[in-house]
């Protein structure tokens, strides 16, 4: 998911993003509920578009639209009931991005991706858990939240700012250089709305150590620390890679980051499929893995005894007898050695067993239905499955053979289902992976494994 960069704040924002100027979105049906949000942009013309989905979980909703007076830029709104809504304008292809990061807790994102659940401060989501199928809640350290009437301390000056127009809004221009004096009249409009949020509710900003000055670090520094050249950061960031993350602050024109986000992005790289396959081929010369590499020395063993000590293959490599037709025997020969060795490479009875598990596994799922509707042809493999079990008739057919068996005879004693049943499944369901298994070896082997007459 790329990162999402909001231009402006809509006027009636309970939570102004500091630094963006604010907008008039009193065109917007904020007060009347997402379904009319939606309704702005959804199906109202070529380009245009709206969406609204309740937060089930924790309360609220969020919506989006395509500005009915400039089609290149939308709206994004999330309401909570306790907590307000944030109302941004941003453009309109980063909409639906926006929406789903606020899918959950995130009811606002500060400092480069530090988010709010109404309660606590948590860094950039980078480091993913498997298990829980999301990033890990990484809360900031001491973090404080500042709110509207924090930072409004009567220097401020509204009659120095102005509130901007959709229809001539240049998502290009410089950001307003005395932004309090904008928050200022932000907040005699503010309020003026009826229930109007008290500023002190506002959330604005987070404070927190970790966002200090002494604790930020340009990209040169990020780079060290994440292995790579800083030009090649710099080609990632200009790239818009959303797996580096948003600066925290802009100091003299450069990005600067927290460490804490960038430790994060470090542990976040090493957990990836990249970082972990770096770490486990540290140390070997053509950085392979180690199960790679100990197929690389065991053949390169077997060339060269194949090459050198076999004075008939040897004599090849003279120069009167250096051919085509000399170097395709030779070919040949390594080539066989290797197929003819694929049961070092791969154990093929645990493999055995691995297939067999995940067939069952996907058979079942579907079994008890299958039974109740005494249809037997409603078991089903997934494609993943499906393919493993072709690769492995290709390759193994002898212990595929056995595999096939044992579940044949799993299927029988755990669900009932006939031998035959399920054999026809299996080669209805392989079939589908055309390419890999013609159908003639598709018919003389699943031939070989239909049961006797008479068998269940």
């Amino acid at each position: 998911m790329s990162h999402v960069l909001p231009l402006a704040n809509g006027l009636r924002t309970d939570h102004p993003v500091p630094g963006l100027p604010f907008v008039d979105d009193s065109h917007l049906p904020l007060d009347q509920g997402p379904e009319a949000i939606e309704a702005v942009g959804r199906n109202q013309g070529e380009g245009m578009w709206g969406r609204f989905d309740p937060n089930r979980a924790h309360g609220g909703w969020r919506a989006f639209t395509t500005d009915p007076l400039a089609h290149t830029l939308g709206w994004a709104v999330r309401h909570h009931p306790e907590h307000g809504r944030t109302v941004l304008l941003v453009r309109d292809n980063d909409t639906s991005s926006l929406h789903m990061q606020w899918d959950g807790e995130p009811l606002l994102f500060r400092a480069g991706g530090y988010w709010w659940n109404g309660e606590t401060w948590f860094r950039p989501g980078q480091v993913w858990d498997q298990v829980a199928e999301e990033f890990e809640r990484r809360t900031a350290r001491m973090a404080v939240t500042v709110s509207a009437a924090d930072m409004l301390d009567g220097r401020a000056n509204p009659a120095r700012a102005y509130v901007g127009k959709v229809a001539t809004f240049d998502p290009d221009a410089a950001r307003p250089d005395n932004w309090l004096d904008h928050l200022a009249l932000w907040a005699q409009h503010h309020q003026e709305q009826d229930d109007a949020r008290p500023l002190q509710r506002c959330v604005v900003d987070i404070s927190s150590p970790e966002l200090t000055g002494a604790q930020l670090i340009g990209a040169p520094e990020m780079a060290e620390r994440g292995g790579i050249n800083a030009s090649t950061l710099r080609a990632y960031i200009s790239r818009g890679n959303s797996e580096v993350p948003l600066p925290q602050a802009v100091v003299g024109g450069r990005d600067q980051w927290a460490r804490a986000v960038v430790d994060d992005w470090v542990e976040s790289r090493k957990r990836s499929y990249q970082g972990v396959g770096e770490a486990m081929s540290a140390g070997d010369r053509d950085a392979l893995s180690p199960g790679a590499a100990e197929v690389r020395d065991r053949f390169a063993a077997d060339f060269q005894h194949t090459l050198f000590d076999r004075p008939d293959v040897r004599k090849r490599w003279v120069l009167r007898h250096r051919n085509k037709e000399s170097v395709e025997q030779v070919a040949t020969e390594l080539a066989w050695s290797v197929a003819a060795s694929l049961d070092r490479i791969i154990p093929a009875q645990d493999l055995g067993r691995v297939v067999r598990g995940a067939v069952l596994r996907d058979l079942g799922d579907y079994a008890e239905e299958a039974k109740a509707k005494e249809s037997w042809f409603l078991l089903n493999l997934t494609p993943a499955v499906g393919k493993m079990l072709v690769w492995f008739i290709r390759h193994f057919p002898s212990d595929a053979y056995t595999a096939i068996g044992e579940i044949q005879r799993e299927a029988h004693s755990t669900w009932g289902v006939p031998a035959a049943d399920t054999l026809r499944v299996l080669r209805r369901d392989l079939s589908l992976d055309r390419g890999k298994l013609t159908e003639q070896q598709r018919a003389t082997y699943f031939a070989l494994l239909e049961p006797h007459e008479g068998t269940a």
